[in-house]
């Protein structure tokens, strides 16, 4: 046990920094809304919403996927988790082909008021893909697993379980010191494409005024919504 104490106080010293840093991991989690911004629409139109900016985005992002060049697969496939009780939620994953997915839950395509939202989701989870922020979070996951590891086997924690601990917890620090950082690069990546497809970034931004703001919580895994917002506007100008 006082190896384990040892070990999360040198975290919490050499980490701290990064975790003020205003963005993914490669799934973007979407919380339920805090501020509500008028009436819900009828589920037949959210839906239809959804159609016309799967319509639109996907052909824009899998171009842009192509450009990069930094991905094999650029065929994003995108569904709905229509389970009942399924959270407020999107996220980007690969199958065991490494296909792209993106996935929405019923109830984030019933909460958005316009087209516009629905398809500024759409566009951050496909950037996540695009800008390869599974690979990069396995990879910080797997430093930081080594480094405390590492770190475990010089303080004097010689037995497996102490080990074990240390490296879980360094996967832990090293998957999320850089998720911010990796929402926000969505975010700007994502502007782009909303606005090449022909909708608008600044309208559908508009959601993050409806979900809790996490703040600088130490290993969140996003950023402020006001530094996420002064991203869109950011970019969004420069279109």
């Amino acid at each position: 046990m006082r190896l384990v104490a040892v070990l999360v106080a040198f975290v919490l010293a050499g980490c701290a920094p990064m975790g003020t840093v205003s963005q993914s991991s490669g799934g973007a989690a979407v919380s339920p809304p805090a501020v509500d911004s008028g009436p819900l629409l009828p589920a037949g139109q959210t839906m239809a919403h959804f159609r016309i900016a799967v319509t639109r985005i996907e052909p824009v992002a899998e171009q842009i996927c192509r450009q990069r060049g930094n991905n094999s697969n650029c065929d994003f496939l995108i569904l709905v988790d229509d389970r009942p009780g399924a959270p407020m939620n999107a996220y980007q994953t690969l199958d065991r082909n490494g296909r792209p997915v993106i996935v929405f839950t019923a109830r984030l395509i019933a909460e958005a008021r316009n087209v516009d939202e629905i398809a500024f989701v759409l566009a951050h989870e496909a950037a996540h893909h695009i800008e390869g922020h599974l690979a990069r979070q396995q990879q910080n996951a797997v430093l930081g697993a080594t480094l405390i590891g590492s770190l475990a086997g010089a303080l004097g924690g010689n037995s497996p379980d102490a080990v074990q601990t240390a490296q879980q917890l360094g996967a832990t620090v090293g998957a999320r010191a850089y998720s911010r950082n990796f929402e926000l690069e969505a975010d700007a990546t994502g502007t782009r494409i909303a606005h090449a497809a022909g909708f608008d970034p600044l309208r559908g931004s508009e959601f993050f005024f409806r979900i809790p703001d996490p703040g600088n919580r130490f290993l969140g895994t996003h950023p402020a919504n006001a530094d996420r917002l002064r991203v869109v506007r950011a970019v969004a100008a420069t279109l």
